[in-house]
């Protein structure tokens, strides 16, 4: 692409050497291993993964090694790789209804059906540094009890009962899924496609957008109505057989917003949803995206596109980090062709500029002499 770096190859083999020695570290330090790194950076490893479409826990921490922990930089290692894996097929619609629950927390019910689960999380700790961390010393196990098979029905279907929340979106049976990886973004955007985007987008645009929504930037006032937490069985209809196949189970986080509405001329007042789905354990992430997706339904819901995270193209086109970066870290490669020609522009201009001074000043002093 560029002439000039081609005289460089030399000073790049040194500069990857100079990476490699810098990524490894101190020798009398142990290198780490990937298995500490699935499991004890677990959440770190869950965002790879969810931003880079590629569900491999062990790829991912691959990823982080190689990337020396930059997010985005293991996003980007990941999806490259994602891109020489063969296509064999869709899996089924996942049904999160059946998921096996490790968290399960409702802002909008105190006493759910099947109970509120805690499970592993940052929500109750106290934020200060635990110098017992450093020294290495063991950690108490859980406590643990029988696992009751009580029913846990969603939020959204206690709400449904009394016909205060939109109904779930029936899917045609011939519906074909789209595939982003696979076609370009066209917008307007269908919402299995914009949720796709949305779900490997960048955690902090996200966030920051969904904030934003809480701000008064679009008409939100979002209430968790649900986030479950645990491990979900994929199957893939095959079609020389009259059973799906199961191809094993995958940890994600689900999240549904609860959100007012005050009707339209085709609806009446009722709540509506905000979705978000994501690899892993990664609520934040899924809150934001939620928050999101019921941004963008303003024109679905007949509400004015006031607010940035209410335009699609705006926020999908901005979302994915590995575009972002590709776009701001080019600028960091040999323009030298384009600066030239700018500051031969910028001399004339300049040069125009002083004539036009020195002009003014001589007419100035004539007058001034008359």
């Amino acid at each position: 692409m560029y002439v000039a770096v081609k005289g460089g190859e030399a000073a790049i083999a040194n500069a990857h050497r100079l990476l490699a020695d810098r990524r490894r570290g101190d020798r009398s330090v142990p290198a780490l291993r990937l298995d500490q790194i699935v499991e004890q950076l677990a959440l770190g490893v869950d965002r790879v993964m969810s931003e880079g479409s590629l569900y491999d826990r062990e790829l991912a921490a691959l990823a982080v090694v190689q990337a020396r922990g930059d997010m985005i930089e293991a996003i980007f290692l990941l999806r490259a790789y994602r891109t020489t894996l063969p296509r064999f097929g869709y899996t089924s619609p996942v049904d999160t209804g059946a998921m096996q629950v490790e968290r399960r927390v409702s802002a909008t019910y105190k006493d759910l059906p099947g109970g509120q689960l805690l499970g592993p999380t940052f929500d109750y700790t106290h934020r200060l540094l635990d110098p017992e961390l450093a020294a290495g010393t063991d950690v108490e196990a859980p406590a643990q009890r029988p696992a009751e098979a009580e029913a846990m029905p969603r939020v959204s279907a206690i709400l449904a009962r009394e016909g205060l929340i939109e109904a779930d979106d029936d899917m045609p049976l011939d519906h074909v899924p789209g595939d982003i990886t696979r076609e370009p973004l066209q917008f307007p955007m269908a919402r299995d496609i914009r949720l796709q985007a949305l779900s490997r987008g960048d955690e902090g645009f996200l966030l920051a957008l969904g904030y934003s929504t809480q701000r008064g930037y679009a008409r939100n006032h979002p209430f968790v109505g649900e986030i479950r937490i645990g491990e979900v069985e994929l199957e893939l209809d095959v079609p020389e057989l009259p059973f799906a196949v199961p191809l094993g189970s995958i940890r994600v986080t689900e999240c549904q917003m609860v959100n007012q509405f005050k009707g339209s001329a085709k609806a009446p007042p009722q709540f509506t949803r905000g979705y978000g789905l994501v690899f892993g354990q990664s609520e934040r992430k899924a809150m934001a995206m939620a928050l999101c997706d019921r941004a963008l339904r303003a024109s679905e819901l007949g509400e004015d596109v006031v607010a940035t995270a209410q335009d699609e193209e705006f926020v999908i086109s901005h979302s994915d980090n590995v575009q972002a970066t590709g776009f701001v870290e080019h600028l960091k490669l040999p323009h030298y062709v384009d600066f030239q020609a700018e500051l031969d522009l910028v001399r004339r201009m300049r040069a125009e500029y002083e004539a036009r001074e020195n002009q003014d000043k001589a007419e100035e002093k004539r007058e001034a002499a008359e």
